[in-house]
This record gives C-alpha cells, sequence and structure tokens, in this order.
C-alpha cells in the first residue's frame, strides 16, 4: 500500500501521532512523520506523558520535554505543533476515561487524516490504552500501529513506507536528542534504528522502511 492513498487526494492533510511517552514517535514512525512533512502534510505529534518518575538520575525531573520538542524539529515537526500531555508514567489504566477525553478533544481540535497509535498488542500498559482508547475516538479515521518491538507479542505487516537515507537520518538524529535516554535504552542508537530499517526494506526489496499495522483503513 502505498502512503499516498491514505491522505487525501488532492490536497496536504494533516498527521496525529499518539503517544504514551516522548521518544515512541520518533522510535515508531519518525522516517514517515519526516516523509509526510516533506511531502507538505502537517503533523502533530502527542506524547501523553513526559515519564518525570523515570528520568535518570542527574537530568532534571521535565528534561523530556524539552528533549521532546528538539527531536520533533529535527524531523521537521513545528515547535507548536510538538506537544506533550501531563499523564504520569504508568498510570493510563487507571486514567483510562481522562485519556479518552484528551483524544476526543485532539480530534475536534485537529480533524486528522490519519492517527498512529501503539500496536493493540504491545504489552506495556501505557502503550495499550493509548492503542485501545486511540481507536475509539479515532473510529471515523484511517488508523496507523506502529511497531515497539521489544514491546510487541505480535505485528502484522500491513502497511510498508519507504525510506529515503535522509529521512532515515532524520529519525536517527532525532533519537539522538534524547540524551537523557541514551545510558538506559540500549535501541536508542543508530546500529539498531538502521538494522530494523533494513529488515523492513528488505521485505519489499527496498533499501529501507518503516512498517504499520493497519487497524482501520478508510478510504474515500
Amino acid at each position: 500500500m502505498q502512503i499516498e492513498k491514505l491522505m487525501p487526494e488532492g490536497k496536504k492533510g494533516t498527521v496525529l501521532v499518539l503517544a504514551p511517552h516522548t521518544d515512541d514517535t520518533e522510535l515508531g514512525c519518525g522516517g514517515t512523520v519526516a516523509r509526510l512533512i516533506e511531502e507538505g502534510h502537517r503533523v502533530v505529534t502527542v506524547a501523553f506523558s513526559a515519564a518525570e518518575d523515570s528520568v535518570p538520575a542527574g537530568f532534571a525531573r521535565d528534561v523530556l520535554r524539552t528533549e521532546n520538542v528538539n527531536a520533533a524539529q529535527k524531523l521537521g515537526v513545528k515547535k507548536e505543533d510538538a506537544l506533550v500531555l501531563d499523564f504520569k508514567v504508568r498510570t493510563f489504566p487507571e486514567n483510562r476515561q481522562r485519556v479518552l477525553d484528551t483524544m476526543i478533544r485532539l480530534n475536534r481540535e485537529y480533524r486528522p487524516d490519519l492517527v498512529f497509535v501503539p500496536s493493540a498488542t504491545d504489552t506495556h500498559q501505557d502503550h495499550k490504552t493509548i492503542a485501545d482508547e486511540g481507536f475509539r475516538a479515532f473510529k471515523r479515521t484511517t488508523i496507523l500501529a506502529y511497531e515497539l518491538a521489544w514491546n510487541n507479542l505480535e505485528f502484522s505487516h500491513r502497511c510498508f513506507v519507504t525510506l529515503t537515507e535522509q529521512q532515515l537520518q532524520k529519525k536517527i538524529d532525532a533519537l539522538y536528542e534524547y540524551h537523557s535516554q541514551h545510558a538506559i535504552r540500549d535501541y536508542v542508537n543508530e546500529t539498531y534504528v538502521r538494522a530494523l530499517a533494513l529488515v523492513r526494506g528488505t521485505q519489499i526489496q527496498k533499501k529501507a522502511a518503516e512498517v504499520f499495522d493497519v487497524p482501520r483503513l478508510i478510504l474515500d
């Protein structure tokens, strides 16, 4: 499936990326975000938590908020379109209704043509909540689920998005803005990102790609 078919024909669309935590956007669909922006679409990223309770010692509690904005700008996202909300990490299930209400508000405000969410098979409680409530809030919109390989029990490879070297490098550059995460997340590195993009590209006989499941597809 070509990514162009998911966007409104003849006009530039609005894309909403729902991320439980800062850096999930970059890891799950950073290259695709860079590509969509290059093609003229507006991308709004929403991190529901800055994970203050998980910040390593030696960093300010709100460091991920700054890192998120810097990373988003590496992808081409405008500063005002890189949102970070105030949900506490690992508390999403007990705040499910507030998560849903927030998504409904985002839907009304941005009227997205395409929405990205984590996979429904993601084992992290926060990610699973965003996936489930995202489907409820955006059921009239095309939804793609992004891959976070270390969390997914299974993942259906249904939509491949090819990436240029420039788009892949933007994803890598964005991830390297998360200085606070380098010591605790060994997959926030160029070797992992390039290897996964190469594998996904090989699956479709291309140089590099990201892959998505398709929980909801609406084509006019």
